[in-house]
């Protein structure tokens, strides 16, 4: 059984018009699924709410006291923004909380029952370092969640993958220094943040970084993962993978350069099945709806 992890407050992150992170991403993916020819076979799942589990204390053992209550504090107060690009509604705080739980229950869900999940839930992290918010992002949801694996939840190996066209500065500055971890992003280089560069391979060589010219296809991709991401993975043996799974390497995608298409990200699910199938699955980025939809759709039914 596939989980879908879901719910309409995740639209009540409000980013403006015009934004790019908008609810409507949600809203297309939803519909998609809901019309898929396997629709029957997800199993949609309600977030746990934040103050039923300790999801405040899962964010400070990730960020500073100074940033929590940076994003408090400017949603309290009626909204604002951490940057010219991560804005903060009234709603976010409380949002980007269901959202971190949303990814901890995708934790909870592959070791109890084996089977992946998909987090659809905003807004997405793996920008967000431990002091800022940024690039759209406000936690680090997947650093968050692969702590909680191994301080929770007695994983041994936590592997994360971020196939997003920009680089997760944040997720990799929270989980390089962690010998436990191990990530790994294929990302347009140069491009926004302009981290990720080949040299930068973490504090116990757990970090590997696949720079992608703009105009790569899905051909080059499937090189890297021959080549560099299986070997990579295959070494640390995780025992279960985190995928910060973005979708704006699409051609269509207006905010990068490269030339995938939906079709590919099932591409990159068959390699990660080849790993394990406690697969957490959670949505970063990709603008366009369509191409979005049809990719979210890609990623999952090799799973199913």
């Amino acid at each position: 059984m596939f989980s879908a992890i879901y719910c309409d407050e995740f639209l009540l992150h409000d980013t403006g018009r015009g934004h790019p992170e908008r609810p409507d991403r949600l809203r297309a993916i939803v519909k998609a699924l809901k019309s898929a020819p396997w629709a029957d076979r997800l199993h949609w799942q309600q977030p746990t709410p934040p103050n039923e589990r300790a999801v405040s204390e899962a964010i400070a053992r990730i960020h500073t006291r100074r940033h929590v209550h940076a994003v408090e504090t400017i949603a309290h107060n009626g909204g604002g923004g951490l940057d010219l690009d991560t804005p903060v509604s009234p709603r976010s705080y409380e949002v980007a909380e269901l959202a971190v739980s949303a990814w901890l229950d995708g934790i909870d869900w592959i070791c109890q029952t084996g089977d992946p999940a998909f987090v659809l839930a905003r807004p997405p992290g793996h920008h967000a370092t431990p002091d800022r918010g940024m690039g759209f992002c406000l936690f680090s949801n997947a650093a968050i969640a692969a702590y909680y694996a191994i301080e929770q939840c007695g994983v041994e190996r936590v592997g994360i993958l971020d196939w997003d066209v920009h680089h997760g500065n944040g997720t990799q500055e929270i989980v390089e220094t962690h010998p436990q971890m191990t990530y790994c992003s294929l990302h347009q280089f140069p491009c926004y943040p302009g981290t990720g560069r080949a040299e930068e391979t973490g504090s116990y060589n757990n970090v590997l970084n696949i720079p992608m010219k703009p105009g790569s296809t899905g051909a080059e991709y499937k090189q890297a993962f021959d080549e560099k991401i299986m070997p990579f993975f295959e070494n640390f043996k995780p025992d279960i993978l985190i995928v910060s799974a973005g979708y704006d390497g699409n051609s269509s995608d207006p905010l990068a350069g490269i030339d995938l298409q939906p079709e590919d990200f099932g591409v990159f699910t068959n390699y990660c099945l080849q790993l394990t199938r406690r697969i957490v699955f959670g949505l970063e980025g990709g603008y366009e709806l369509d191409s979005l939809s049809r990719s979210v759709l890609a990623t999952i039914a090799p799973c199913l």
